[in-house]
C-alpha cells in the first residue's frame, strides 16, 4: 500500500474512531457530572453561581447581543493574533540568522515577556485611545512571545548531518531557510499556535477590562453585567468565550494536521 493510501486510511480510521462511545461517553458523563455539581451549588449559594436554567435563557432570548458582542471580541483577538504571529516569526527567523541580532534583542523580548500586560493595558488605552487599535496590540502582546520562542527554536533544531548535507551541495542560506529550516520548524509553530489561538481571546478580554467607556465586546458585557450582580448575564458571555476558544482550538489542530501529514508527529499508533 503507498504512502498515500496508507495515510487516507488512518484518516478514515480517525474519523469512525470518532463514533466509538470511548471517545464521546467519558466527556458526556463529565459534563453532566459538571452540571449535577453546578446545580446543587447554585440552589445553595445563588449569589455564587446563576442556575443553568438562567444562563441558557440568556443565550436562548438574546442570541443577537451575544452573537454581536462575541464578534467584536472575536475581531479584535483575530487581529492581535495576526499582528503578534507575523511579528514573532518574522523576528524569530532574524535572531536565528543572526547571532548580533539574538544578543540584541532577545534580552529585550524577555524583559517585555515578564512585564505583565494587564499592568500595560491602561497606558496602551491612554496612548492609542478607546478603539479597536489598544485591544489589538495587548492581545499581540500576549501571543507574541510563546511564537517567538517556539519558532525560534524550531528554526535552530535542524539536525546537523542534514545541515551539512545542504552544504555539501552549495545551497544558499535562503535555500537552507526555506527548504530546511522553515519546513524543520513547522511542527513547533502550530504547537505554539494551539496556544495561542485561545489565549488570543483572553488578550482580548484583558483589553475590553481595560478600556474604560468601551461598548462592545464581551469582556464589557462581563465587566457592567458584574457590576450589577448579573450573574446569569456574566456567565453566559463565559460560556460564549469558552466556545469561541474550543472552536479556535480545534480550527488551528485541523490545519495542523493537514499541513503536517507528513510529519511522524501526525501519525497514529503503530
Amino acid at each position: 500500500m503507498s504512502a498515500r493510501l496508507a495515510a487516507a486510511a488512518r484518516r478514515a480510521a480517525a474519523a469512525t474512531g470518532f463514533l466509538h462511545p470511548r471517545w464521546w461517553l467519558p466527556t458526556l458523563v463529565a459534563l453532566a457530572a459538571a452540571a449535577v455539581v453546578w446545580t446543587l451549588v447554585a440552589r445553595s449559594n445563588p449569589y455564587v453561581l446563576p442556575a443553568l436554567g438562567a444562563v441558557g435563557e440568556q443565550l436562548t432570548t438574546q442570541p443577537g447581543f451575544y452573537v454581536e458582542n462575541a464578534a467584536a471580541t472575536l475581531r479584535e483577538a483575530l487581529l492581535g493574533l495576526l499582528a503578534g504571529s507575523v511579528a514573532a516569526f518574522a523576528l524569530a527567523v532574524g535572531i536565528s540568522e543572526s547571532t548580533v541580532l539574538r544578543r540584541a534583542l532577545l534580552p529585550l523580548v524577555v524583559v517585555l515577556n515578564v512585564t505583565p500586560v494587564v499592568a500595560i493595558a491602561p497606558a496602551l488605552v491612554v496612548a492609542f485611545g478607546f478603539g479597536i487599535l489598544p485591544k489589538v496590540v495587548v492581545t499581540a502582546l500576549i501571543t507574541f512571545f510563546p511564537v517567538l520562542m517556539n519558532t525560534t527554536t524550531g528554526l535552530r533544531s535542524v539536525a546537523r548531518p542534514v545541515l551539512q548535507v545542504f552544504r555539501t551541495v552549495h545551497a544558499s542560506r535562503l535555500d537552507v531557510l526555506w527548504r530546511l529550516r522553515i519546513p524543520s520548524a513547522l511542527p513547533y509553530v502550530f504547537a505554539s499556535l494551539r496556544v495561542v489561538f485561545p489565549l488570543s481571546i483572553v488578550g482580548a478580554i484583558v483589553a475590553e477590562f481595560s478600556a474604560a467607556g468601551a461598548t462592545q465586546g464581551l469582556g464589557t458585557v462581563i465587566s457592567v453585567a458584574s457590576s450589577s450582580s448579573q450573574l446569569d448575564r456574566v456567565f453566559a458571555a463565559i460560556a460564549c468565550l469558552a466556545v469561541m476558544g474550543s472552536v479556535l482550538l480545534l480550527l488551528v489542530t485541523a490545519v495542523e494536521r493537514r499541513v503536517l501529514s507528513w510529519h511522524e508527529s501526525q501519525s497514529g499508533p503503530s
